[in-house]
């Protein structure tokens, strides 16, 4: 399981250019969440410093909040200093207040991130730092960050629980990076073609001549109208198969006597 050890995981180094690092983190649960947020993004590199139980990374609340993201509990390391956790990183983004007397730049995540991730420039390796739950990050490690990060909230509610922070940043510096592509999960569905169109309308006005509802006698505009209807809503095959199996349910019903048509009239 985790090590103590400070020395860098090249496999990790290699393949993610991103460190998460917590300090003095008190909840279980909050390791264990930021890990799944860390890898439903694909980053893998989490560093803790000092988190307030030694074995946290084991833990039965972190494992089971970290929901299958065992492996990056397992690559996880504990530091005793915040030095230790930033070795390897060239740009240090904090999650903090800005210190009163003096400190970094604050930015919003969305803004700093476009230009650390553009590809004509530097090629960073980022470390993302957050603090304590109970008391946030010391100024002393906030001096230490090249920036710091304000996640826009509501002015009268800014209060977020660590993971939820470590989600937000995850998901707006991988989209920074170039993001993911959204798997569809159904086929593209077919389009009907013109004849297809064209079958149904022809069956669809037998229909409504059924129904009582088109005068074939003055048809006007009516037919025109959903031609252009069907056209506009771009109809796959199996909704024209839909729509004709409502044709012949209609066809089916008893015919109207001497009902003047509802619609048919349309100019």
């Amino acid at each position: 399981m985790p090590s103590a050890d400070s020395g860098l995981n090249a496999t990790a180094v290699a393949s993610d250019p991103t460190r998460f690092v917590l300090i003095e983190t008190s909840h279980p649960g909050n390791v264990g969440s930021t890990a799944r947020a860390m890898k439903v993004m694909g980053f893998r590199d989490l560093v803790l410093v000092r988190p307030r139980f030694a074995d946290v990374l084991s833990q039965e609340e972190t494992v089971a909040m970290a929901s299958g993201a065992a492996d990056i509990l397992a690559r996880a390391r504990i530091v005793d200093r915040l030095e230790e956790a930033l070795d390897g990183c060239t740009f240090v983004c904090a999650t903090a207040m800005t210190p009163r007397d003096f400190g970094p730049p604050t930015h919003r995540p969305r803004e700093l991130f476009a230009r650390l991730a553009d590809p004509a420039g530097v090629a960073h390796r980022v470390a993302f730092l957050f603090g304590s739950e109970r008391y946030g990050m010391s100024n002393e490690d906030v001096y230490r960050a090249h920036a710091v990060l304000s996640i826009p909230t509501h002015p009268d509610y800014g209060s977020l629980n660590l993971a939820q922070a470590v989600q937000l940043l995850a998901y707006d510096w991988r989209q920074a990076l170039g993001g993911y592509q959204v798997a569809a999960r159904t086929a593209d569905p077919q389009l009907a073609d013109a004849r297809a169109v064209q079958g149904l309308l022809a069956h669809l006005e037998g229909s409504l001549v059924h129904l009582g509802y088109l005068d074939p006698a003055a048809p006007k505009k009516l037919m025109p109208r959903l031609n252009q209807l069907f056209n506009r809503a771009g109809l796959t095959q199996e909704e024209v198969h839909i729509l004709r199996g409502i044709a012949r349910a209609i066809e089916k019903t008893r015919p109207a006597v001497d009902t003047p048509p509802a619609l048919g009239g349309d100019e």
